[in-house]
């Protein structure tokens, strides 16, 4: 098995409080509302929300994939870190074994957040893979991220 790791950083004028209540306790909620074309909904199968929960995330019509399952890793509301696995789902191919994800929402200077990502892909057996490959999951979280960002630029007084 090989892993590969990739790294983002994406700058916001949300503050990370806010920012990491609606994009990540209230993502369930929230996202399946500002973009219904690509997240249609999300199930908690195990759980209670917390680390060892496993979620199913039905995308919306449209989309190449049907759904993954993501296992939560940690959720640190006091240093504003979450962390997932997905574990199951189409989005995985033959070639993944799994992807983990961590974000840490870190206090910019102007009073918003950056966004810090980590994405590790663990592949079966001596597969690899290239950034290009990975390029289209990328723009399509962001897109996700703008999304819930232009939410709470029009909606100022929710999730404070």
């Amino acid at each position: 098995m090989g892993c590969f790791t990739y790294e983002t950083e994406t700058t916001t004028v949300i503050p990370p409080a806010r920012l990491f209540k609606a994009f990540v306790l209230d993502a369930d909620n929230l996202i399946p509302k500002v973009a219904p074309h690509a997240i249609q909904k999300t199930e908690i199968i195990e759980g209670d929300g917390g680390p060892g929960t496993i979620k199913k995330i039905t995308f919306g019509e449209g989309s190449q994939f049907k759904y993954v399952k993501h296992k939560i890793d940690e959720v640190d509301q006091v240093n504003f870190k979450y962390s997932y696995s997905l574990i199951e789902g189409d989005a995985l191919g033959e070639v993944l074994e799994k992807i983990t994800y961590e974000t840490t929402f870190v206090p910019s200077p102007d009073g918003g957040c950056i966004l810090k990502s980590t994405s590790k892909y663990h592949t079966k057996g001596g597969h690899e893979i290239k950034e290009e490959q990975v390029k289209a999951g990328k723009e399509k979280a962001a897109g996700l991220f703008k999304a819930v960002e232009a939410y709470l630029v029009a909606h100022p007084e929710e999730y404070n």
